[in-house]
């Protein structure tokens, strides 16, 4: 059984549409724990609207909060505090891919950040880079706090438009394996999703 934290190194770098073709080549179930804002279309109903298999189950969030920003401020505004060690992970017999909110560092609560959900939940992480001015510094950054807390990483997506000197550096540099890369597209579809999903399914 497949299970993976898909990652990012910070917001808006292709998180969602990257557990969409993570869920699509491993006919995975797919949770976002934490969602802040977009409520009236989320990440899972995103996800669900590029999965194609019949056997992927959408399991409902965690914590379902009303105001686009961190988790721990959306969650104060609600006047209610995010309980990291009441998070589950769903019971589910099939591979599994969890979202996270924002990056590894972003807050849940006054304590907790995104970073130690990973660790309790003991899943093997998949990273995504989107490449622009300061991604190498960011991905770094993200790669390193991993290698601190002892994190497995499966490898590193990069998404967009492809900076080879960038993307070479940060594969050399981290030791990660480099995944398939998503590129820019002009509209993520189910079958450009399905397309993907037969690239990735060699590398998971």
């Amino acid at each position: 059984m497949k299970r993976y934290f898909v990652t990012g190194i910070g917001t808006d770098v292709g998180k969602t549409v990257a557990a969409a073709i993570l869920t699509e080549a491993l006919q995975a179930d797919y949770w976002k724990p934490v969602q802040a804002g977009g409520l009236d279309f989320t990440d899972t109903d995103m996800v669900k609207s590029l999965v194609s298999n019949p056997v992927s189950t959408f399991f409902p969030e965690a914590y379902r909060l009303k105001m686009a920003a961190s988790p721990h401020r959306a969650a104060a505004e609600e006047g209610i505090e995010i309980d990291v060690q009441g998070i589950q992970l769903p019971e589910t017999n099939n591979n599994l891919i969890v979202e996270g909110a924002g990056g590894l560092m972003v807050p849940l609560n006054k304590r907790y950040l995104v970073l130690d959900l990973v660790q309790r939940f003991g899943l093997e992480v998949v990273l995504l880079s989107r490449n622009y001015l300061g991604s190498i510094n960011h991905t770094l950054l993200t790669a390193e706090v991993l290698r601190y807390r002892k994190i497995p990483v499966a490898g590193i997506i990069f998404n967009g438009e492809e900076n080879e000197s960038t993307e070479d550096f940060i594969i050399k540099y981290t030791g990660l394996r480099k995944l398939p890369s998503i590129r820019q597209e002009a509209d993520f579809c189910k079958e450009t999703v399905a397309a993907y999903a037969q690239e990735f399914k060699e590398w998971l």
